[in-house]
């Protein structure tokens, strides 16, 4: 199935003070020869040379509108503070804003990635050498939480499916389960029995190969920051964002449905698929509306979206299923 670009505007991202490092790696990823596509859904897709670090300067790009067209649209992305500094991230607290307090106690240098089970290539590989081959692409995709509310987040990152590829999983490889970093002492949630640590998550084989599941190293074109999950994360943006694993340090091919950290811990509330859907409530509260963070009418809700509005691209995945019962 072909990648198409998700429906939000880069000529609406914050204004130029607030996203220099983005318009930098644009500059970047154009100085190396890159440049930048417009998929038929209207978002930018920038290409960098495959194994560049995100770097950006000073020297300023030209406005990103001058480097990309794109169609009118409504959605805003999201202010990098609030981005940041807003978040659900156990490992360092549950209160939103503990993430962004906590969170620069935690080293990722050195980092190294884990890939076993069904898979003809395996083993441990440095942080580096597992980035290396990937050619950086930024991605501007909604972001729904279970919880109810939302943002616009511009992702910078990789597709998950050309990661698959290169392990080369075998034809026993139903599911591709992804695993965090345990680590107490640098992250203070884990000491609490909280959850089950380490965090897991997982998905079917053909939903990571769907090309909006994404790799994430980075964010307005800076390198990940940690509380957002460095330095490396992933991305469903069609799933709920408890789907999105941060800080992986473990992937593993596996022909059983693995068990993930929400549906084991609360399995009437979190599903194994966490598929945005309106209309199927959470015990406790409704998925039909959304609060938008950084909306300035706090209580304002607008209208979710069935696959936080991306079905036109993964609604395939789960024909003759029944969403209620599988969700």
């Amino acid at each position: 199935m072909a990648f198409r670009a998700p429906r939000i505007a880069p000529s609406q991202i914050t204004p130029p003070d607030t996203y220099l490092g983005r318009r930098a790696f644009l500059a970047g990823a154009l100085g190396a020869g890159a440049g930048a596509a417009i998929g038929r859904a209207g978002a930018a897709v920038v290409a960098a040379r495959a194994g560049t670090p995100l770097q950006y300067t000073d020297d300023a790009a030209e406005s990103v509108d001058a480097l990309v067209h794109a169609p009118d649209q409504n959605e805003k992305p999201n202010t990098w503070a609030q981005i940041t500094g807003y978040n659900n991230y156990y490992e360092f607290g549950t209160g939103k804003s503990d993430p962004a307090q906590y969170a620069g106690s935690l080293q990722t240098r050195p980092w190294s990635v884990a890939v076993d089970g069904e898979a003809q290539i395996t083993g441990s590989f440095p942080l580096e050498e597992f980035l290396k081959p990937y050619a950086l692409e930024e991605r501007i995709y909604r972001f729904r939480c279970v919880e109810a509310w939302s943002m616009v987040i511009p992702w910078v990152g990789f597709p998950l499916a050309q990661m698959l590829k290169r392990f080369k999983p075998t034809s026993r490889a139903k599911y591709v389960a992804f695993e965090t970093l345990y680590r107490p002492g640098q992250m203070p949630g884990q000491r609490e029995r909280i959850l089950d640590w380490p965090y897991r998550e997982g998905l079917r084989i053909d939903e990571a190969m769907n090309p909006l599941a994404f790799m994430v190293v980075g964010l307005y074109g800076r390198v990940l920051p940690n509380q957002s999950g460095a330095p490396l994360r992933l991305i469903v943006p069609w799933k709920y964002g408890f789907k999105g694993i941060k800080a992986i340090v473990r992937i593993v091919f596996t022909e059983a449905q693995p068990s993930t950290t929400w549906s084991e811990a609360a399995p009437d509330e979190y599903g194994f698929y966490a598929n945005v859907n309106p209309n199927v409530p959470h015990p406790r509260w409704s998925q039909a509306t959304e609060r938008r963070i950084g909306n300035p009418f706090f209580h304002e809700r607008q209208a979710t979206l069935m696959f936080n509005g991306y079905a036109d691209e993964v609604a395939y995945l789960y024909k003759g299923m029944n969403l209620h019962r599988y969700f």
